[in-house]
C-alpha cells in the first residue's frame, strides 16, 4: 500500500494509508475470529470482531469530525482497540486456538498498525502548529 503524499487532494478517508492498513487488518481478524471454536462465538469471537471494527470506525469518524483535536482523539481510541486485539490474540494463543507463529504474525501486524496510527496522530499535531 502506498501512503498518500499529502492530505490536500484527499477525497475520502478511504484513501488514507492508515485506514487501508486498518481495514486489511480488520479483515484478517474477522477471518481468524470465524475460525475460533463455536463455544467462543459469544465471547472472544464477538469481542475480536467488535474491536477490529472499532479501529476502522474510529479512524473514519475522526476524519469526519474535521477538527484535528477530535481526529486525534478518535485515532487514540482506534489505537486502544488495536491494543485490545493484541490481548485477544494472546488469549487465542494461550487457549491453543492459534499457533504461536500465527499469533506472532498477527501481533506484528498490530504493532505496525499502532506505529502508523502514532505517525498519523503526530502529523495531525503538526497541522496545529
Amino acid at each position: 500500500m502506498e501512503q498518500p503524499a499529502a492530505r490536500e487532494g484527499l477525497r475520502s478517508f478511504e484513501e488514507l494509508y492508515v485506514y487501508r492498513l486498518a481495514r486489511d487488518f480488520r479483515k484478517s481478524i474477522s477471518s481468524l475470529a470465524k475460525n475460533l471454536p463455536q463455544d467462543e462465538r459469544f465471547n472472544l469471537t464477538s469481542q475480536m470482531r467488535r474491536a477490529a471494527l472499532s479501529v476502522t470506525n474510529n479512524i473514519a469518524e475522526g476524519i469526519g469530525r474535521y477538527h484535528y483535536q477530535e481526529n486525534i482523539q478518535f485515532c487514540r481510541q482506534a489505537r486502544g482497540s488495536v491494543t485490545e486485539l493484541i490481548d485477544d490474540l494472546n488469549a487465542c494463543m494461550d487457549e491453543g486456538y492459534i499457533d504461536p507463529r500465527s499469533g506472532t504474525e498477527f501481533k506484528t501486524r498490530a504493532y505496525e498498525l499502532i506505529k502508523v496510527l502514532n505517525s498519523y496522530i503526530a502529523s495531525q499535531k503538526r497541522r496545529k502548529a
